[in-house]
């Protein structure tokens, strides 16, 4: 049996060829490609990127900065919901797998395999008149160790009157010392539904990995009919582990999501805390002016998957993306 060649790699060294979906040339422009660039955080100019000692090594770290763009509405036609326009950018991609029907199922790839300190990624996503869209990613999305700079997600929801949107993402691995910030901006018209659900995992358990420290700012804001209805944001910044094992915080919990529904009421929150006794850590939820929030914790990531498909299965979602069930 053959034995293995180890091998040390300077990463700064890696042929073009190697560095798959990094930009050769800095940071591109997106607001080009999108409806509000000031949602997105692309106001111009960018971060200073941070982790190199020299100009010369800043130059090849931006360079190597993975940067990428989806841009996607659908809109109803004679009962079937089909894609008005796709744009792609970067390091991102967009996949319909399914045949036309009611519901539109969209899958997120990021062909950079991961997310690093430094990159951006954007997504502005429109639901028309009428129309039903799902949207997952192809696996769950990992944020790696960062050398200093945050990396950066920004989301835009539209959804127009009548419209439904399911934003089903898998979950956000959060690997040790990652940076990232998030924001996630909807807009909804008055009769508009959606349903969102986030999950952040804190270290991959089943490989003995443990967020010790690192920085994660995730923002929410969402209207619905022009009014402001939902607003916060979750700072966790430095010793995450410690933080997360303090009683009144996560008790020890490694993954946590959040699930966002409108319209919803009370009868909502009964057929969630009907499946209370089936849960493998803790879900909460309450429903309030219209819409309902489930907050849920568990010991790691697969403990929490097992209790996201309980809550999004009491919600009515019984036919989750395909993905999901991998």
């Amino acid at each position: 049996m053959g034995g293995f060649l180890l091998m040390k790699i300077d990463p700064l060294r890696l042929p073009p060829s190697l560095t798959l979906a990094r930009r050769k040339s800095g940071l591109p422009d997106l607001r080009k490609h999108v409806r509000n660039p000031s949602k997105l955080g692309l106001r111009g100019g960018g971060k200073k990127l941070i982790g190199a000692d020299t100009p010369n090594q800043g130059a090849i770290f931006a360079a190597n900065r993975a940067v990428g763009a989806i841009v996607l509405s659908v809109e109803a036609k004679s009962g079937v919901t089909r894609r008005a326009r796709v744009r792609e950018d970067g390091s991102l991609r967009v996949r319909f797998p399914g045949a036309a029907a009611r519901d539109c199922e969209a899958v997120i790839v990021n062909t950079a395999g991961g997310i690093a300190g430094g990159d951006r990624l954007a997504f502005d996503i429109s639901v028309g008149e009428g129309a039903s869209l799902v949207v997952t990613t192809a696996a769950a999305e990992k944020v790696y160790r960062s050398l200093g700079p945050d990396a950066d997600i920004a989301v835009v929801l539209d959804v127009a009157a009548g419209g439904v949107l399911a934003w089903l993402p898998q979950e956000t691995i959060l690997f040790d010392r990652a940076h990232l910030s998030r924001s996630i901006d909807v807009t909804l018209a008055a009769n508009a539904s959606v349903l969102l659900c986030e999950a952040v995992v804190f270290g991959r358990a089943a490989m003995g990995e443990t967020m010790t420290e690192g920085r994660l700012v995730d923002r929410w804001r969402i209207r619905r009919g022009g009014a402001l209805i939902f607003a916060e944001t979750l700072r966790l910044n430095g010793a995450i582990a410690e933080k997360l094992a303090e009683p009144a915080a996560g008790n020890g919990a490694a993954a946590v999501a959040t699930i966002f529904i409108v319209p919803a009421d009370e009868t909502v929150a009964l057929a969630v805390r009907t499946v209370a006794d089936r849960f493998s850590g803790e879900v909460g939820i309450s429903a309030w002016n219209g819409f309902a929030i489930a907050r849920l914790i568990a010991r790691d990531g697969a403990a929490l998957r097992h209790d996201l498909m309980l809550v999004l299965a009491a919600l009515g979602r019984r036919n989750l993306p395909r993905l999901w069930l991998n």
